[in-house]
């Protein structure tokens, strides 16, 4: 008897489920892609039993008394589904799956007696005319609804105070009207846009290249919350960079391919349009080297909501999943003070790391620069000799005590990354997003920003595309082309503006630029205006010295030389790869998908800045473009692209503008 009740009382110790009621347990996928869906939310309506989803779209709710429920799932940006009449027996597991699709319809507006109202609207109203309207600042308005009318919209994030009702600018409506305040403080560098050079004048183009892509994922962000992007707010080579290329891997000495393609510029079919593609070479887990880590998280106040620090925290839980035994991870947080909160701890341990994330709390204000140099200081003190030593740095981009100065910071690290610690930094939440900090620092610090706007993106970044991300296979990038002026009258680099750099940068070993990791692709686009087209190119004529171009006559077949620079990541002087770019076109009917689609994400930010250069760019020649030329699309991107194209022209429709 004695042992019988032992083992029962063991078996309840070991099974919940075994103490009575029933256990429901499935996945959530995305219907389309059957992508998992992580941290989807799987709840028991009516009472306090539910589960979020895991890594892998897995959930599992214990101990549900018996009857019959409803189970509802439901996930940010999807449709929820719900399973009525679910009946739940004792000790017995009910497995229910649930497929979700996405919902893009605008949230912001909702038909009540046929006006219109805005959602979340808040309590602060002051009645203006016409002319206190046109001087509101843009930054901070959260609604703007005419006395007169019953109609409500929302305000514009643009760079200029112009609102809509009925897409009617209200300067012209004639109505008084209300309107209530939000805090918003993001910022964003300004871009001046590339124009196109005369070949003759300026033959070399030179700029370092870019892996980021935060520009995009932060741009869906704002799709998904119902507003088009702040035009500065996107960078047409983070749209390109996005989605990953199918580029030949480098099977030579160089850790880098290079691939080119010229085909008829879809945009401006007088031009052409010139496709490069470079891709780091992919290392084998069993190759990943030994890394040192250190987390650097900012828990001051801004990092409260849920967007931030709780989305930081899964984030890193899931990229601890991915450590190696012998990896070494640190944690040091900032707010008001600094503190170093997890020492070195070594892979195999992840339980530790995860519980001393798990008790992160956001308060404070913010020493982010204190907290960039203990990061610094730890990395040094556990640097591995022929290791991955790397700094990930999550925070807002929000600094207000200490060392502050973005100048000051770019200066600090300037010098730290000759000591071979590289640096991802990752921004997260909204309303105070100091994108322009962030950019900056990445850029000088040997290392790339990523935005994480959802769990999805944080899987990307710190599962998925992990060697990318944290083993870097050649830094300092730089690219420079020599356009044969016989053969091309003018030329424009498609994005890049703030990774410009001189011509004389191109040969200087000392001169900072981009990094590629294992596997990554990089692509750049040139829009050129071949010689014998009726465009006028760009002023030539020069008062005092004559231009003249050599006897090409051998080099017809040829419309120009490019060059790319690297250095090893233990090394400091750089090597070179050169290609000649000859003049065959592709045929429109022969162009590869990665040119078709590369050109189609190119189209999508030069429309959502209202590009000068965007030609006939419109939502329905982008996704046209984007459907033909999708390619393999294994993890869903690109059929989320084209949801976001057809948003972005339902509330272009809805504005009356772009970024507005």
């Amino acid at each position: 008897m004695k042992l019988i009740t032992v083992l029962f009382l063991t078996l309840l110790s070991v099974s919940p489920t075994l103490a009575g009621g029933g256990t429901i347990k499935g996945r959530a996928t995305d219907k389309d892609t059957n992508e998992p869906l992580i941290g989807a939310n799987i709840v028991v309506l009516g009472s306090n039993w539910g589960a979020a989803t895991d890594i892998k779209g897995f959930y599992e709710i214990k101990s549900i008394p018996a009857g019959t429920y409803t189970i509802r799932a439901s996930y940010i940006g999807y449709k929820p589904v719900e399973l009525k009449d679910i009946r739940i027996k004792n000790f017995q597991v009910t497995v229910l799956d649930f497929q979700l699709t996405t919902d893009f319809v605008l949230q912001e507006i909702v038909v009540i007696d046929s006006k219109y109202e805005v959602q979340n609207a808040t309590n602060t109203c002051k009645v203006m005319n016409v002319a206190d309207i046109s001087r509101l600042p843009v930054s901070g308005i959260s609604n703007i609804q005419s006395l007169n009318s019953g109609i409500s919209v929302r305000g514009g994030r643009g760079t200029d105070a112009v609102y809509y009702i009925e897409q009617i600018p209200f300067q012209v409506a004639g109505y008084s009207a209300c309107y209530g305040t939000t805090h918003n403080t993001e910022e964003y560098n300004k871009i001046k846009e590339n124009i196109f050079k005369d070949a003759v004048l300026n033959p070399l183009s030179t700029f370092s290249v870019d892996v980021d892509y935060a520009s995009y994922s932060n741009a869906r962000r704002f799709l998904l919350d119902g507003y088009l992007p702040p035009k500065d707010a996107v960078r047409v080579e983070e749209f390109v960079n996005y989605f990953q290329y199918d580029y030949p891997s480098p099977d030579d000495e160089h850790p880098v391919s290079v691939y080119t393609e010229l085909g008829i510029c879809p945009w401006n079919n007088q031009n052409m349009l010139l496709h490069i593609g470079l891709k780091g070479k992919e290392l084998s887990k069993k190759d990943y080297k030994k890394s040192n880590i250190v987390f650097l998280i900012d828990v001051s106040g801004s990092m409260m909501p849920e967007n931030k620090l709780p989305l930081l925290v899964k984030a890193f839980k899931m990229f601890t999943e991915q450590l190696n035994d012998e990896d070494v991870v640190s944690i040091v947080v900032y707010a008001g003070s600094t503190g170093l909160v997890l020492p070195p701890t070594k892979g195999k341990d992840k339980l530790k790391i995860m519980n001393m994330l798990d008790k992160l709390k956001a308060g404070g204000s913010t020493a982010g620069g204190a907290g960039m140099k203990l990061a610094y200081k730890i990395a040094e003190d556990n640097f591995i000799q022929d290791g991955n030593n790397r700094i990930i740095w999550a925070t807002d981009g929000d600094f207000n005590v200490g060392v502050s100065s973005t100048s000051d910071l770019v200066n600090f690290l300037e010098e730290k990354r000759k000591q071979g610690i590289f640096l991802t930094v990752l921004g997260f939440g909204a309303e105070n997003l100091k994108d322009n900090r962030l950019e900056q620092l990445a850029n000088n610090g040997n290392g790339h920003y990523a935005y994480i706007d959802n769990l999805l993106e944080a899987k990307r970044v710190l599962v998925d595309e992990i060697g990318s991300t944290l083993f870097t296979i050649a830094k300092d990038v730089k690219i420079q082309i020599e356009f044969n002026p016989v053969k091309i009258k003018a030329y424009r680099l498609v994005g890049y503006e703030n990774r410009l750099l001189n011509s004389e940068d191109f040969e200087d070993d000392h001169k900072d630029a981009g990094e590629i990791g294992s596997g990554h692709t990089v692509t750049a686009l040139y829009e050129l205006i071949p010689q014998d087209s009726e465009i006028i190119a760009p002023d030539t004529d020069l008062r005092y010295q004559k231009i003249s171009v050599k006897d090409l006559e051998k080099l017809q077949s040829e419309i120009g030389n490019l060059k790319i620079r690297y250095k090893l990541p233990d090394e400091d002087e750089s090597r070179l790869m050169t290609k000649i770019i000859s003049t065959d076109v592709t045929s429109e009917a022969e162009i590869s998908d990665n040119f078709g689609f590369a050109a189609s994400a190119a189209m999508f930010g030069m429309f959502l800045r209202d590009s000068e250069f965007k030609g006939i760019s419109d939502p329905d020649l982008i996704s046209e473009l984007a459907r033909r030329f999708k390619g393999t699309d294994k993890n869903g991107y690109r059929s989320e692209f084209l949801n976001l194209v057809e948003l972005s022209s339902k509330l272009k429709d809805y504005a009356g503008t772009i970024g507005k």
